[in-house]
């Protein structure tokens, strides 16, 4: 029988109302395993009305006791995290190990939130003038929500919700109705930490749901990660209606490999980087940029270790890669390998026709590799969002670095060398906000924020980190005289206050 995901308003589950229903499939099989309710405007402003309600308290509340919630909290997710991942398998296809990474990248967001008082200390400066006291303080801003993409629907979102209601918010998430039920796990484990009914939300649903909520009145942030036209929307929309944003958009992450590379360790960085998790990640290598004479060598080395990649089910141990999300998906990435060579690429592995057997109508494709890319190839300008891996050749590292920076996306980039000043050199030139030396997936940890440049990135904060705190907060100065008891009136002064 078909399992039916609901929302979660006010501490419990709220079934849909709408009878609009989304199908939500194994991609190992293709069959509809899930339905998912979609929310009405009605039942997202009854999420963001319980929102609000809980802000009342939770916004006023201690910071212990949103600590000791999310240390509880925290605990939960840890002895839940295989169960977590096993959700994330079924819906998203990604292997189980891959699942239980995601897992544990949230819970450094987590970490970072148990922590949070740190960040809310504020700051304060004594007698700027006579017994006047000057204090910089951050608070909560309210309702925020977030919406968030199906490649990782357990880590995203805690790249968001644990920051937002530790700094006192209260949340509504819109996750991704492609795998849904992660994010009800969740919602599950923090009331049983004890989180207050209303302090977070899930509603979900389509573009009603996401419309309601970037024009909601009383949502007064949005968080999201997805392709950069849709963040780029959500930007334009939500600040339109007065509402601070960080969207997070899509990417074409370039490795420059230099000639004194270690071309092994390019290789197999280069393999993890583009094909895991089925290259369905914003931070995964699309594009290695070949400096010099290492091409042909280099291509070499990454088709004999992708042709080595086991590709199955994600509940199966010896799978290194699952299928992908959708079939609609799968047949969308396929054509840009196919239409690679018409528009002057070199197919060196054509995944496209891949099947597993016993798994026929799963959403299946091999990995593929394009060498000698031109840069006007759809496959090189768009963001495929699969296991397509694109060699570019350039001479000199000026010109690969020309190359890079003339893309429009900036997430992430790494470099690949032995050389430190060129590394030096990559670090201050690139024109990305994630760069990896050596390192091929540059993914901040919790402590430091996460975020692109250029279409890359809408809005003036990274995610998580330091900006996630100023994100989910607000400045307030305090200015504050407090006169001897012992001095005597002195009558009223209308001018500036004297500083000096």
């Amino acid at each position: 029988m078909t399992k039916t995901v609901n929302h979660w308003i006010g501490g419990k589950t709220v079934e849909g109302a709408s009878g609009t229903y989304g199908p939500v499939t194994d991609p190992a099989t293709g069959a509809v395993t899930t339905r998912v309710a979609f929310a009405t405007v009605d039942e997202v402003d009854a999420a963001v009305a319980a929102a609000k309600d809980a802000y009342a308290t939770w916004g006023q509340s201690s910071l212990a006791k949103r600590s000791t919630i999310l240390f509880k909290f925290r605990a939960l997710l840890d002895a839940n995290r295989d169960a977590i991942a096993e959700l994330i398998t079924a819906e998203h296809g990604k292997v189980h190990s891959d699942a239980l990474g995601e897992v544990a990248r949230g819970l450094e967001i987590v970490d970072l939130a148990c922590g949070i008082t740190v960040q809310l200390k504020g700051e304060l400066s004594t007698e700027v003038a006579s017994k006047v006291d000057v204090a910089s303080i951050r608070q909560p801003l309210g309702v925020v929500a977030g919406i968030t993409p199906f490649n990782f629907p357990a880590m995203v979102p805690m790249w968001m919700f644990p920051i937002a209601i530790a700094c006192g918010n209260t949340f509504v998430l819109k996750p991704s109705e492609k795998d849904p039920s992660a994010a009800m796990k969740v919602a599950e484990l923090l009331a049983e930490a004890g989180l207050p009914d209303g302090v977070f939300n899930v509603v979900h649903g389509d573009k009603v749901a996401v419309d309601r909520l970037l024009e909601h009145p009383d949502v007064k942030a949005v968080s999201f990660v997805g392709s950069t036209p849709i963040a780029r929307y959500i930007h334009t929309t939500a600040s339109a209606n007065g509402k601070r944003v960080q969207a997070l958009g899509g990417a074409k992450n370039h490795m420059l490999v230099l000639p004194d590379a270690d071309l092994d360790a390019a290789a197999d960085a280069a393999v993890s980087a583009a094909y895991g998790s089925a290259g369905e990640r914003c931070m995964a290598i699309s594009a290695v940029v070949a400096v010099g004479s290492v091409g042909d060598v280099l291509v070499e080395k990454i088709r004999e270790r992708a042709e080595k990649i086991k590709i199955g089910p994600g509940n199966d141990p010896t799978s290194e890669m699952g299928p992908l999300i959708t079939a609609v998906h799968r047949d969308k990435v396929a054509s840009y390998v196919k239409g690679a060579a018409a528009q002057g690429s070199e197919v060196v592995l054509d995944g496209t026709g891949y099947t597993v057997e016993g798994y026929e109508d799963g959403h299946w494709i091999g990995l593929s590799l394009l060498d000698r890319v031109p840069v006007t190839s759809d496959a090189y300008k768009d963001e495929i969002f699969g296991p397509v891996l694109c060699v570019l050749r350039v001479d000199t590292y000026e010109e690969g670095v020309a190359l890079i920076n003339a893309s429009p996306f900036g997430n992430g980039t790494a470099i690949f060398t032995r050389d430190g000043g060129a590394a030096r050199r990559f670090q201050l030139e690139v024109e990305a906000g994630m760069v990896g030396v050596n390192v091929p997936i540059p993914v901040p940890v919790g402590y430091h924020s996460f975020g692109g440049w250029k279409d890359s990135l809408f809005g003036d904060h990274h995610i998580y980190g330091n900006d996630g705190t100023h994100f989910y907060t607000r400045g307030k100065v305090v200015t504050t005289r407090w006169p001897d008891p012992a001095d005597a009136p002195t009558g009223v002064d209308l001018g500036f206050p004297r500083n000096h």
